[in-house]
């Protein structure tokens, strides 16, 4: 539409299936780039890709056109594709379904993207499962812990 200018921030995230410990470092910056690069050829600006061995945050720039839910489902499906032609893995890499969508204001995006860039200092103290039930309780998203991840304890 003629006229209109927004941008929207996002923050992606999900996880491993079965929360494993299965995104390495030897190689888990070339699958965040890959994703980094996905996002961009949806049009979109990736601000920071990054994560642990069982989860990853994306923060985007979202234009309004692309659906969150589209850009994440394009996101998993590529990259776990990716995952497994490269064989960076014995057996089938895949993500858990489903994942958090969390909004943030332009004068939000240092610090979030410091909090993502520090996700492993991060979770030297918090667990994801943790992380997780704090960004939900800090958004004020109602859940119904059955649908949420699978749990490692």
């Amino acid at each position: 539409m003629a006229g209109t200018f927004s941008q929207i921030y996002i923050q992606y995230v999900f996880a491993v299936k079965g929360r494993e410990n299965l995104l390495q470092k030897p190689w888990r910056d070339e699958v965040f780039k890959y994703m980094a690069d996905i996002i961009k050829g949806k049009n979109q600006k990736p601000i920071i890709v990054n994560g642990v061995a069982d989860h990853v945050h994306i923060f985007v720039g979202l234009k309004p056109a692309m659906s969150i839910s589209d850009l994440v489902r394009d996101i998993k499906n590529n990259s776990s594709n990716f995952i497994n032609e490269q064989k960076f893995i014995k057996g089938k890499f895949s993500w858990q379904e489903g994942y958090g969508a969390f909004s943030y204001a332009h004068s939000q995006i240092e610090n979030v993207y410091q909090y993502i860039a520090n996700q492993e200092e991060h979770h030297r103290k918090k667990t994801f499962k943790e992380e997780y039930l704090d960004f939900l309780q800090k958004f004020e998203i109602e859940y119904n812990e059955k649908y949420l991840f699978e749990w490692l304890d």
